[in-house]
């Protein structure tokens, strides 16, 4: 009796387990709510970015125009792109798409699973400049952010320039969140060494769990996340791009009183107490000089073979504070310059507001697009979407 009472619930798991992975995909997705890719789209959800499906649905509906980034786009307020363009429609509704640590490499393997939905797709992609220290994305960023759903992808993915998929499997044998997955990190070495035995062995193992991934990925995508709190305002309806600047300056000067660098009063008193310490630290600080920018160049390689149409929009550090922390500016304007011929050698349009680093209330607090830096970005935006291709 006590054995029947042990394995009865763990034949019973297995049983529903093979029920759940032999279900077909096709089947699964009509459970998938008709609205869930509306719901989605500011909701910021690591399930949704480390997944295929609902990228996917969105991709292949025109009413979406894709914003890439990275932590800056959770800083929500009424002059962010969601709600400008909720209360002021031109013809779109922006999808966003990363969160803090998702960076080149991170997108780069998302774009790589969606390369046959990208062609003739515009899309916004934000850089973050802060991405570009020395060695690149370190595994504190890189590992909450990977996704190995499409690490196995990018494993069987025939789309992509094969120098390109060797490079980025070999940067990414660099990260613990790949090398302690076995079967992927013994498929990934088999394909560098081109190892034929290795991945013909391998390989079936491979497909079957990267089906797995995909189901639990349907799953995920039938339930809605919690997303951040969010509040549609209509103050900036109908607003002129001047009447919304000055709107911007008067919102980052109420929300800013104690502190002359103009950011946000919460992120300054938790500063305050480490000014002393933070004063000149960054003196040997180069963000013209890192691994990202390879990185970056492999992003840029994907979006050229699947022949998307990106928008890419260069945003500046905080000046005043990078002063006072000590950044050379030489630093500073080396990276400006080269991340933008680095995208124009592509034939990539760029959106150039690096000039603004001394802008007050361009950002939210010492790294991040706030107030009057969404106004200049839904200003761009707004001209990318309107420009035929």
């Amino acid at each position: 009796m006590k054995k029947r009472f042990l394995f009865g619930p763990i034949i019973l798991a297995f049983l529903l387990f093979l029920g759940m992975i032999t279900v077909p995909n096709s089947w699964l997705s009509s459970f998938v709510p008709k609205d869930r890719v509306k719901t989605s789209a500011t909701e910021l959800n690591p399930m949704m970015f480390q997944g295929e499906y609902l990228q996917s649905k969105m991709l292949e509906d025109p009413e979406y125009l894709p914003i890439y980034g990275s932590s800056e786009l959770s800083r929500l307020d009424k002059f962010h792109p969601s709600n400008y363009f909720k209360v002021n429609d031109q013809g779109f509704t922006p999808y966003l798409v990363g969160k803090g640590g998702s960076q080149s490499l991170i997108h780069t393997l998302n774009f790589a699973a969606h390369m046959d939905q990208l062609k003739g797709k515009k899309m916004v992609f934000i850089i973050s400049p802060q991405w570009f220290q020395k060695k690149g994305s370190d595994e504190a960023h890189f590992a909450p952010n990977f996704s190995a759903l499409h690490g196995y992808d990018l494993l069987f993915n025939e789309r992509i320039d094969p120098k390109v998929k060797k490079k980025m499997i070999k940067r990414m044998l660099r990260y613990h969140a790949v090398t302690n997955d076995a079967l992927l990190a013994g498929l990934y070495r088999a394909e560098l060494n081109n190892d034929q035995l290795k991945l013909s062995l391998l390989k079936p193992f491979g497909k079957a769990y990267m089906n797995v991934l995909k189901k639990k990925d349907l799953y995920y995508s039938m339930t809605e996340g919690e997303g951040p709190k969010r509040t549609i305002s209509n103050s900036v309806k109908n607003k002129s791009w001047n009447e919304l600047k000055r709107m911007a300056e008067a919102q980052g000067k109420k929300e800013s009183k104690n502190n002359d660098f103009k950011i946000t009063n919460g992120i300054y008193k938790k500063l305050k107490p480490k000014m002393a310490k933070l004063k000149g630290h960054n003196k040997h600080m180069n963000y013209a000089q890192s691994l990202e920018f390879d990185d970056f160049q492999m992003m840029l390689d994907v979006l050229k073979k699947s022949g998307a149409e990106p928008l890419f929009i260069s945003v500046p550090v905080h000046g005043k504070w990078y002063d006072y922390t000590g950044f050379p500016k030489k630093g500073r304007t080396g990276y400006y310059v080269k991340i933008k011929k680095q995208i124009e050698a592509e034939g990539f349009q760029v959106a150039d507001l690096t000039k603004h680093e001394y802008d007050p209330y361009f950002l939210k607090d010492t790294l991040h697009l706030g107030w009057k830096g969404w106004v200049y970005v839904d200003k761009e935006i707004e001209a990318f979407w309107k420009k035929k291709s």
